[in-house]
């Protein structure tokens, strides 16, 4: 058993003093093994932050990258940093789940969404709150085939970014 730890160890680097003390092949082993904990990890957590994220997901996603980086370059401790990812994407899990029955805490978490055309009227209000130039908005609905915003009943900008419409 002995010899599986230090044989764990001489991959990893784990006791290497620092990270200018990590070999080439090491930081590789470390990109491999941090590489398959990702995916389970994500498989583990669902994978809906990987689709249309919202800022709720987008978060985690920094801090995924951010904390897995360090465990492939020997910054931080390399098992630490892996715990860390997965309690990130528990957390994630754990305040998804509890959001689906408060609309307080979705509303907290993920945002919410903005009418920006109604009745085929475009909102300004909303339009300038939302921080998009009506060329964002035509744009937005060209790439839905629709030529004017007459055509539609109701558009609005998802808590994902992306414009929802209903045509008349």
């Amino acid at each position: 058993m002995h010899e599986i730890g230090r044989l764990i160890d001489d991959a990893l680097g784990l006791s290497a003093p620092s990270a200018n003390d990590l070999t080439v092949a090491q930081v590789g082993v470390r990109a491999v093994v941090v590489y398959f904990a990702l995916i389970f990890f994500v498989r583990v957590g669902k994978k809906r932050f990987l689709g249309e994220a919202t800022a709720f997901d987008a978060v985690l996603i920094i801090l995924i990258g951010s904390v897995a980086s360090r465990a492939v370059s020997g910054t931080a401790p390399f098992v630490a940093s892996l715990a860390a990812t997965l309690i990130f994407i528990v957390v994630h899990w754990i305040v998804s789940y509890f959001a689906q029955s408060s609309s307080a805490l979705s509303f907290l978490v993920k945002g919410h969404d903005t009418i920006l055309i109604k009745n085929g009227r475009v909102d300004q209000s909303a339009l300038r709150a939302a921080h998009m130039s009506s060329d964002d908005l035509e744009e937005d609905l060209r790439q839905q085939g629709i030529n004017k915003h007459t055509q539609v009943e109701e558009a609005r900008l998802e808590r994902s970014g992306k414009l929802s419409v209903i045509k008349k």
